[in-house]
């Protein structure tokens, strides 16, 4: 599978930099971690991976702040950004992601269709998110976010 030799190849440029990533996952339910983690030696950059799927894991695990999630809903930009920064903050990483968003086929509304994600991305250097909308089934949205974060990550560890 392509994924696996391009995050085979991001497992090798992390490790020769010492860097280290960790992810908070909401909408794919910790897709992104068992993908890193079907890579030998993955273990020495992931650090962890948090499945935040619920406001209340948001809130207790990654200091999502409730009264964000509550003005702005736990899909939007505002929680994508706290949800990368807290990751990197508990774990202690180089590199935190955060995603939020709707998979479907259900859920959806006219402000915040199906497809919507926020990709939240934390560095020392820089903190953004950035928004898509993948008009897909679930697994194929997954696939989906694992390409932007692959993108992301491959763009952050090629700047350092």
């Amino acid at each position: 599978m392509e994924y696996l030799k391009k995050i085979e190849e991001l497992i090798r440029k992390y490790s020769e930099k010492g860097k280290m990533i960790a992810f908070a996952e909401s909408c794919t339910g910790g897709f992104l971690s068992h993908m890193f983690t079907n890579i030998s030696g993955a273990s020495e950059v992931f650090e962890r991976g948090v499945v935040c799927y619920s406001n209340e894991a948001k809130r207790e695990l990654l200091n999502v702040d409730a009264h964000t999630l509550e003005h702005y809903g736990a899909v939007s930009e505002q929680v994508a950004y706290q949800l990368c920064q807290g990751i990197r903050d508990i774990s202690g990483t180089e590199a935190g992601v955060g995603v939020t968003g709707i998979a479907g086929p259900t859920g959806g509304t006219p402000e915040k269709p199906v497809g919507l994600v926020y990709i939240g991305f934390a560095s020392e250097k820089r903190t953004f998110v950035s928004k898509h909308i993948f008009k897909s089934n679930r697994i194929r949205f997954k696939e989906l976010v694992l390409e932007q974060v692959l993108l992301i990550l491959e763009e952050y560890i090629s700047s350092t």
